[in-house]
């Protein structure tokens, strides 16, 4: 008994109301997937990306379409339909168009590039790192930085030919820097283009190079760069500067130098986007009674009254104490400061004496022992043999 198909829009899990972009995309991640290439010996996967196709091959076709939504799988069960692959145009320019795709992938070459490669093209960016402080990364600094970067030949004047010479016409490519192949593959010959291996890219081949630069064009320098990190840049974050990274090719610009910067730690503060965190100790003598504290601030100590009776952690807002806005440096997060009561681990003979009369007086923890003595004796007067209990911990 022969085996029951899936439905075309179930196999490329689209809707029954999908266009033909979204058929396209979904047929193509899944011939990815599935390609025999890229899943050499594996049955299941080779008969996936048969069903992947075959659904592909009637729902990209919009009369085959129309029939199968109007018949289903009986439209074309008269054989050499798409159950067989006898219907199916693998060199079509669609089907072309997808597998050049994935051999692209596959094999570092893209269709979609050709003509690009004499063209001016854009340096590659470099990266590189700065450590600043916490209150560098507050208030912004100005840093300098030594990197080697590549500049123009003097000799040949970036062309990389002996002087008195010039580049020639790569006779591969005919100056186009690609160059077309066709390739047997499971699904018939896929035309496929890439970057020409003689000239690279460029559509010029150097006979006689440059002696300076060996052919390169360019002779690596170092060089000492100015970076201005603005005011509330945070760990990780770069600044960017232009004309600064690896040269153009065909007259193209240069790229950017992309420096991350890296905060070293506060041994007070932290950070959480534009606010401050800090705590603070206070006497169990303020935190009762009331008192002045001083706090440090990135713009330096300040004082702040303490109300008479603070619980230890209540916290506080210092507005405007905080880091700049990156977007607007006129605006400030805020500091926010946990007061914490502190114990002292270390008192005098008359200090402990002054706690005890001073725990008399309020009722406190001192006295709860006796409190309970005296309830206890209360409660068990006339009783006879009963004993006191006294429990440590």
């Amino acid at each position: 008994m022969a085996e029951k198909k899936r439905d075309y829009y179930e196999v490329l899990g689209v809707e029954k109301n999908a266009d033909d972009a979204a058929i396209k995309k979904a047929y193509r991640a899944l011939a990815k997937k599935y390609h025999p290439d890229m899943n050499p010996g594996d049955a299941e996967a080779e008969k996936k990306f048969k069903e992947a196709s075959e659904a592909y091959a009637v729902l990209s076709d919009p009369e085959k379409r129309r029939q199968y939504d109007q018949y289903g799988h009986a439209a074309f069960d008269g054989g050499g339909g798409p159950g067989g692959f006898g219907g199916f145009d693998f060199n079509s320019a669609d089907f072309g168009d997808i597998f050049g795709d994935i051999f692209g992938d596959l094999f570092g070459g893209s269709r979609r590039s050709s003509g690009r490669g004499s063209g001016p093209m854009k340096g590659a960016n470099i990266r590189t790192s700065v450590r600043i402080t916490f209150e560098e990364a507050v208030f912004g600094v100005e840093k300098e930085i030594e990197l080697t970067l590549k500049d123009e030949c003097t000799s040949c004047h970036g062309t990389g030919a002996k002087p008195g010479t010039s580049p020639e016409t790569c006779s591969k490519c005919g100056g186009k820097g690609q160059v077309v192949f066709t390739q047997q593959s499971f699904f018939g010959t896929v035309r496929n283009v890439q970057t020409c291996p003689d000239c690279h890219g460029t559509g010029k081949v150097i006979k006689d190079k440059c002696p300076n630069c060996r052919g390169t064009g360019y002779i690596a320098n170092k060089k000492k760069i100015q970076v201005s990190i603005p005011a509330g840049i945070d760990n990780g974050q770069c600044v960017r500067i232009r004309d600064k990274g690896e040269p153009g090719s065909n007259g193209g610009p240069r790229g950017d130098l992309l420096v991350e910067v890296v905060v070293g730690r506060h041994p007070i503060f932290q950070r959480q986007d534009e606010n401050i965190y800090s705590t603070v100790p206070m006497s169990f003598a303020v935190a009762a009674l009331g008192g002045e504290i001083v706090i440090d601030t990135v713009d330096g100590k300040v004082i702040y009254e303490v109300k008479a009776g603070t619980q230890t952690d209540t916290k506080i807002r210092l507005k405007g104490k905080g880091v700049p806005s990156l977007r607007n440096r006129d605006v400030r997060g805020d500091h926010y400061v946990t007061l914490v009561v502190q114990v002292p681990d270390k008192l005098s003979h008359e200090a402990k004496d002054f706690l005890r009369q001073f725990d008399a007086q309020t009722g406190d923890t001192l006295n709860a022992a006796n409190n309970i003595t005296s309830s206890g004796s209360e409660e068990q007067a006339g009783g006879a043999g009963k004993k006191k209990k006294k429990f440590k911990f």
